[in-house]
């Protein structure tokens, strides 16, 4: 069992607060052994592959639609023993039961068709294997993004592209808990436990780090101690100093994330960023 520690010094970059939970949430589910087979499905830039590979000498595969995500992941993870593909997740090229684990993060909710995604997770996932998954909360708190929660509730609309995206960013939809339930029972999975992730977040912290922040930093005009700091590919603890503006902005986003300890795991009937399950295929 991976320690909160190692956990958190892994992360201890990460200004997404959500992702931050998800990602030491989801390694503490999978825990992989050395020779277990593990899928990223829609990997994006490899950062999830990236931390199993530190904690696991487990074999990797990661897959995306999109190939200059690809391409990055391959560029950063070249040294890391693991197979990039370039693919779709709703014609994965696997056959069945090709893996013992899945991992299905901030994926669903971009699919046309999420029911044939889930399904063909379902299908090169073996009997008795396990899928974990995190999907954005359709109740999510106002904080994390007020300029779409504001329009959803007044005007009934959202703004789906470009730097006030926020949440609907690029996104189709967003998930009720018993909306991801009823897709996953569909799918004929067992549910094994349900996690809510954030209500307490620093205001528009979607639109400081995503509309804001990433842009910034993959433009190339930030100094390199800045982009070394904010780097998910980062994962040795360090914090290039105090004052770097950063990790001034992760202590403040790290203070207000703190009063997340306080919900109960099981907690259901709160506004939350993000539902998190983790699943079994029968058998």
């Amino acid at each position: 069992m991976l320690s909160e520690e190692r956990l958190s010094r892994l992360v201890a970059n990460e200004a997404d607060m959500a992702y931050k939970r998800r990602v030491k949430l989801f390694l503490r589910w999978l825990d992989p052994g050395p020779d277990e087979r593990v899928l990223d499905a829609a990997c994006g830039r490899g950062f999830v592959l990236n931390f199993l590979r530190e904690v696991s000498k487990c074999n990797l595969v990661g897959q995306d639609l999109e190939y200059q995500y690809v391409r990055l992941a391959h560029e950063h993870l070249a040294d890391r023993a693991l197979r990039l593909l370039n693919g779709d997740l709703c014609h994965l090229p696997f056959p069945d039961h090709t893996f013992d684990k899945v991992v299905l993060a901030e994926v669903l909710e971009h699919l046309p068709d999420d029911r044939t995604g889930l399904a063909e997770a379902v299908r090169v996932t073996r009997p008795g294997g396990m899928i974990v998954i995190s999907v954005p909360n359709a109740n999510y708190p106002f904080c994390w993004d007020p300029i779409n929660k504001t329009l959803e509730t007044v005007f009934g609309t959202h703004i789906a592209r470009g730097p006030l995206a926020g949440i609907w960013a690029l996104h189709v939809r967003l998930y009720t808990l018993e909306e991801v339930e009823a897709l996953v029972r569909d799918a004929g999975l067992q549910i094994e436990e349900t996690r809510l992730l954030v209500h307490y977040c620093f205001p528009f912290i979607h639109n400081l780090v995503y509309g804001l922040g990433n842009p910034l930093l993959e433009s190339g005009a930030l100094p390199s101690q800045v982009t070394d700091a904010a780097s998910r590919y980062r994962v040795d603890g360090r914090t290039n100093g105090r004052l770097n503006p950063v990790n001034v902005g992760l202590r403040l986003f790290n203070w207000v994330d703190r009063w997340n300890d306080r919900l109960g795991e099981d907690a259901r009937d709160i506004s939350a960023m993000n539902i998190c399950m983790k699943v079994r295929v029968p058998g």
